[in-house]
């Protein structure tokens, strides 16, 4: 059967596949949506096991696993070789998709991988308390985010601009990190990875928020010694998700990556 999951689509023109972090939702990419829809047919997806999409019972949740999953969801949509930007989780996803020839471009905003046990221990972890925080009773949930202190000290560690958030938006997305079924499985899988996989041939841009609290810019530069035929951008002022916090800069990049394949293919 082919993999259905929810997803929000705009835009005409080459198809581009939007994919969030772990225990996100499409809604992550809601700040670039209309920046996008005029230059591509664009599609923001739960991936499997988060936001409303459900979870592959039948499936492990291993990065060759969720490649797999990645290939049949473009199949399902119709798509052949899609451009592709991800976040975090989304990401290295992207990445691996681009290593593998399955996609025309790849956009990755902070990606998971490039860690060593230290930083993998703190990201995980830090996830994780997020996640906790969530699962207190609706009633504590809603006084904590009402709070502007208790919002921006829990916002602020997967954005740059907190303060631009809403108290709803802060508990929507914790409500998102306590429904998602595949964290768990994603979490295990990922203490175990590490992206080892060959340099894309396709255009790949890697960038990372100065000031991400979840992984750590400084494996921006394992990343640019992994991939150095990829353009590197380090984000003035973003954190971890950067698409909320430089909304223009980050829609621009992945036009301009996309834009990169197609002179590819032209010349």
């Amino acid at each position: 059967m082919p993999i259905e999951v929810v997803y929000e689509r705009r835009g005409r023109g080459t198809p581009l596949v939007l994919m969030h972090g772990i225990g996100h939702r499409w809604q992550a990419w809601e700040p670039v949506l209309d920046r996008l829809a005029p230059h591509h047919d664009v599609i923001a997806v739960d991936l499997p096991g988060f936001g409303a999409s459900p979870l592959l019972a039948d499936r492990e949740y291993t990065m060759p696993a969720a490649v797999a999953m990645a290939a049949e969801m473009f199949e399902s949509f119709g798509l052949d070789r899609p451009h592709v930007a991800g976040n975090s989780l989304g990401g290295v996803l992207a990445l691996e998709l681009a290593s593998q020839g399955l996609v025309s471009s790849a956009t990755a905003l902070a990606p998971a991988g490039f860690w060593n046990a230290a930083d993998r221990a703190w990201a995980l972890g830090m996830l994780s308390v997020l996640r906790l925080t969530g699962r207190t009773p609706t009633w504590l949930r809603a006084a904590f985010v009402k709070g502007r202190f208790t919002r921006l000290l829990a916002a602020g560690m997967l954005f740059g601009k907190p303060g631009r958030l809403t108290a709803e938006m802060v508990l929507a997305d914790l409500d998102a990190f306590v429904g998602c079924t595949a964290f768990d499985l994603v979490a295990s899988a990922g203490r175990r990875y590490v992206f080892e996989s060959p340099a894309p041939a396709v255009p790949v841009t890697v960038a990372w928020g100065v000031r991400d609290r979840i992984l750590w810019p400084r494996q921006a530069r394992r990343a640019a010694e992994v991939l150095p035929t990829a353009q590197h951008v380090l984000l003035a002022g973003c954190g971890h998700i950067p698409m909320g916090d430089d909304p223009d800069r980050v829609a621009e990049l992945i036009i301009d990556t996309c834009g990169r394949a197609s002179l590819d293919s032209a010349a």
